[in-house]
């Protein structure tokens, strides 16, 4: 019975992660700390370097997982540490779908093609278009608007007639 409700437990905290990654992104890389998520809306040709100030957010993250094994280790809420896991696999997802897969800072993965994975592109490069601070769209990750899902030209024709 502890391993089902564990692997619940892992499975909830990913879960959350995918939302609490979109209000981070949303209020937070493109609110207060615009100034470390700035150089990741910038095109490539004008970065210095392989890392960015973007790549502090994985501090950001890795903290509370760290705690959260920490307290599950050592104190009677054991239920901590799978909620700690399941922030590090959400972690773990996001930096192979978004570093690896997207932005293609390692080349582990190119031939990726299906419906889901060209939805995922749409989305970012959707979010990418604006190199502004506002005006943004599409800051989740895993879970994707359903006009990303369609053919550019059919969800792109329809907000430039709006």
């Amino acid at each position: 019975m502890n391993v089902l409700i564990y692997t619940l437990i892992t499975l909830a905290a990913v879960v959350a992660m995918e939302f609490m990654a979109w209000f981070t992104h949303k209020y937070v890389m493109h609110g207060f700390l615009w100034s470390w998520h700035e150089d990741h809306h910038k095109p490539h040709h004008h970065k210095d370097g392989f890392f960015e100030k973007n790549d502090l957010f994985f501090l950001v993250f890795a903290i509370p997982s760290a705690l959260c094994y920490i307290l599950g280790l050592s104190t009677p809420q054991f239920w901590l540490l799978f909620v700690g896991i399941g922030i590090s696999i959400y972690g773990l997802i996001y930096f192979l779908v978004h570093d690896v897969y997207i932005h293609r800072r390692f080349r582990w993965f190119r031939q990726l093609d299906s419906t889901y994975s060209r939805a995922i592109l749409r989305a970012h490069g959707a979010h990418h278009a604006s190199q502004a601070k506002e005006d943004g769209e599409s800051f989740g990750l895993l879970v994707v608007n359903p006009k990303y899902f369609r053919k550019r030209r059919e969800w792109a024709g329809k907000v430039a007639r709006n």
